[in-house]
């Protein structure tokens, strides 16, 4: 599947946390695909290369991209500024930074205090920060779309990646408060929470493949692996005016493993 073209996020700016590399660079350069201008941030080396890509398909000002901590505050409100000061606005914010390819499936009680802190500081704190932080622009248009990326890991109770599947709960948790907080100001806030997703970073850990693309594969309705291309129409959606009377809610995309 290729990413489709479009405008129904023209003059829109969007912010995409974890942008640079594995499924957040597919959601970045789908949002450029319809007509968003993008902020690529991450902490990983890589964001240049798809601002510059996103760029050559569809003109000098489509994208731009930092490297910053989406844990730490003073980074967040960096990027932020920054977001403002190139665009002048912000209207989506894709919080999808998060710690999981590298982490190493293990039992309950083998799990450090220091990863499981790392973890909820990356998965948790980030995308509040990154919200506390974007909503007063998107009060200011009354409007605005975030989107949370969960997961479908709650929902089953994942073992062997707890901390993990833990954040990812709260992330559900705090998409149904806030969206509840924000809703006078026309803010749409939801989840997108994908099953198990063969991207670039996943694939490289042979520890997950190993533990999930199987066993994943034989509890959906479609018996396929799945892939970042399966997420970008849902995403859209949630970013467009397509969704303006959905909120509080999380979709999950995995082809049916959830109901099983």
């Amino acid at each position: 599947m290729t990413t489709t073209t479009g405008t129904r996020l023209a003059g829109k700016t969007a912010i995409v946390t974890g942008g640079a590399k594995g499924i957040g660079r597919h959601y970045s350069l789908a949002l450029a695909a319809q007509g968003a201008r993008v902020m690529i941030g991450d902490i990983a080396d890589g964001g240049a290369e798809v601002a510059a890509e996103i760029v050559k398909l569809h003109g000098p000002k489509a994208a731009i991209s930092m490297v910053f901590d989406v844990a730490d505050e003073n980074s967040v409100k960096e990027l932020v500024a920054k977001t403002m000061s190139e665009f002048g606005q912000i209207d989506i914010l894709v919080n999808n930074a998060a710690l999981y390819a590298n982490l190493k499936p293990r039992s309950y009680g083998e799990w450090d205090i220091e990863t499981w802190d790392k973890v909820m500081a990356i998965n948790v704190r980030g995308p509040y920060l990154m919200a506390r932080h974007v909503t007063p622009h998107m009060i200011a248009k009354n409007s605005g779309k975030i989107v949370n990326i969960a997961s479908g890991a709650p929902y089953k109770g994942i073992p062997r990646m707890l901390p993990y599947v833990t954040s990812k709960g709260a992330i559900i948790a705090f998409t149904r408060a806030l969206s509840r907080e924000v809703g006078e100001h026309n803010i749409c806030v939801n989840s997108l929470s994908p099953g198990y997703i063969l991207s670039d970073t996943g694939l490289a850990n042979t520890d997950h493949v190993n533990d999930e693309r199987v066993r994943v594969r034989n509890t959906r309705a479609f018996k396929r692996d799945g892939y970042p291309e399966d997420l970008l129409g849902a995403l859209v959606f949630l970013c467009s005016s397509d969704s303006d009377f959905v909120t509080g809610q999380s979709l999950v995309v995995d082809g049916g493993s959830v109901n099983n």
